[in-house]
């Protein structure tokens, strides 16, 4: 109970602070950021090394690991502090895929764009055979398929069309969309959603996850060859999801590859026509249980002021990706540009007042878990918000996962009381574009796992480039994907928001403690599949 006392005060004590005084800006050192994040930056090194050279970064693969040992050495490099992997709890199995083919043989040789679903197993060698469509609205229709499938490769109805790209190009926001998000205002909250079991929504759920496993069930213990599945997306671009749990103690599950729409709609127009249809495919992937406890990489620049370098301020994005590509929108740009920021801040010799900590986070995907662990362990329990005493010497956390565009401003997250910091802040970057602070929440993200204790919590606003279109959890999330100068203007923006933050007489103004969540029996979670 004191220690919620004290953060009342010091949170009541940073709001009345910042609304009576002036935010400054030391132009000289925003000038030898921009200098530094602008004409010498690294971000694309940094990058590159991130995504072509780790490779896919799926929590608990190999290749997350070498980029958590990649990173941690490089931060070192530059000069930080207390740099290395810290655990944040157990996760489960890793997994990577070894080897990976599959093409149509009959009617004539194609060879198609497919990923093997997360966490699923290998194939029992090369798989050769003719497709059969399987057809089962309830259970007793699997009976009809009984003792017909052992080795087969399995496809299922799905919609005929596709539906046609209509936004190739490359998404940024408009004046007009941020002066909206500026304009915005604070709403008030609404009731805390109920989950009711008794709804005719839950109950066809549960219809659906019951029929669900009872396919994925019977084709195992059939011991079909391969499972195809309709990838979501259009233009030879498959969105990747997981078939399997990653838990160590996950049932097995059968072979499954998630296809393009354009080769799994090729293959059922012509299976369902009468066509005969044969592939061959061969799948390896492997599983790594020996160890199960999930990584953040952490890493410091000491703060050097005698009141204030207790004070932490934090910044951060997951290293984390998906399998189907390398990862490199979602989220190796949030990551090089956090690294970036902080080689900037060592570049120009800046003797910070408050302790700077970089963190990258791990399993992000799988939700939040490398964040909210830390916080767990560091600052508090959302559940019951019972806080821990580096609660109250967080200063400000800073998250970038939006992709690859440029920042164009910051989510408040509610906590309006700083709103008129921030402006002053990134007023020095208006010709950079970077103008729009509004009060507005978002989501999906690490600033959450901070914010949930209380915290300020910030993302930053980014344009959307084609990261919802193309390249968010697909096979398209490439090093190419990049856009280097979007890229320098966050790490220099990111870079100048510590500065200042270390700066400043005093934090970043909180908002009220959160609530704690009535307990609630939460719905079953819908399997990936």
């Amino acid at each position: 109970m004191k220690l919620k006392l004290l953060y009342t005060c010091v949170a009541l004590a940073g709001i009345t602070g910042s609304a009576l005084a002036q935010e400054t800006v030391d132009q000289a050192a925003v000038a030898k950021i921009r200098e530094e994040g602008l004409s010498h930056s690294k971000v694309m090194e940094t990058a590159f090394y991130l995504t072509d050279v780790a490779g896919p970064r799926l929590s608990g693969s190999p290749g997350l690991k070498r980029a958590q040992d990649w990173a941690v050495n490089q931060l070192k490099s530059w000069g930080m502090a207390n740099a290395k992997l810290e655990p944040w709890g157990k996760f489960g199995k890793g997994w990577e895929v070894q080897k990976n083919y599959a093409a149509i043989t009959v009617p004539y040789y194609h060879a198609i764009i497919a990923i093997p679903k997360a966490w699923t197993p290998s194939t029992n060698g090369i798989v050769k055979g003719e497709v059969v469509l399987v057809k089962a609205d309830t259970t007793t229709d699997l009976d009809k398929y009984k003792g017909k499938l052992a080795g087969k490769i399995v496809i299922f109805d799905a919609q005929q069309k596709l539906t046609r790209s209509t936004n190739p190009d490359l998404s940024r926001y408009t004046d007009e969309q941020l002066d909206k998000m500026a304009a915005a205002t604070m709403q008030p909250a609404g009731p805390r959603r109920q989950f009711d079991a008794n709804s005719p929504a839950f109950a066809a759920r549960r219809r659906m996850l019951a029929m669900r496993t009872a396919i994925n069930k019977f084709l195992l213990d059939e011991k079909v060859g391969l499972i195809l599945s309709q990838g979501r997306g259009t233009d030879g671009t498959t969105f990747t999801t997981n078939g399997a749990s990653y838990a160590d103690t996950a049932k097995a599950v059968a072979p499954e590859l998630e296809t393009s729409g354009e080769d799994y709609l090729r293959i059922l127009r012509l299976v369902k026509a009468g066509q005969k249809v044969e592939m061959e495919a061969e799948i390896k992937t492997e599983f790594f249980n020996k160890d199960l406890q999930g990584y953040n990489v952490v890493a410091e620049i000491p703060g050097t002021d005698k009141k204030l370098k207790e004070q932490v301020i934090m910044i951060g994005g997951h290293l984390d990706s998906w399998h189907g590509a390398t990862g490199a929108t979602d989220n190796a740009a949030g990551s090089a540009v956090m690294m970036e920021a902080m080689r900037i801040l060592k570049a120009i010799g800046y003797k910070p007042k408050r302790t700077i900590r970089i963190a990258l986070w791990s399993s992000e995907e799988q939700g939040l878990f490398g964040s909210r662990g830390y916080v767990a362990q560091h600052f508090g329990d959302p559940r019951t918000m019972e806080l821990k005493p580096e609660q109250a010497k967080l200063d400000a956390y800073y998250n970038l996962d939006n992709g690859t565009g440029k920042i164009r401003g910051i989510y408040l997250q509610g906590d309006s009381a700083a709103g008129p910091i921030f402006k002053a802040w990134l007023a020095p970057f208006k010709d950079l574009g970077a103008t729009t602070v509004t009060v507005s929440n978002t989501g999906g993200t690490d600033h959450q796992s901070f914010d949930a204790v209380g915290l300020p919590g910030f993302q930053f606003i980014q344009d959307g480039m084609d990261y919802n279109t193309r390249t968010h959890h697909s096979n398209q999330d490439t090093y190419d994907r990049l856009s280097e100068d979007d890229l320098k203007q966050a790490a220099t923006i990111v870079a100048s928001f510590v500065y200042n933050t270390s700066e400043r007489a005093a934090m970043i103004p909180r908002k009220a403690l959160p609530t704690p969540p009535p307990a609630v029996t939460p719905p079953p979670a819908t399997p990936r599949n």
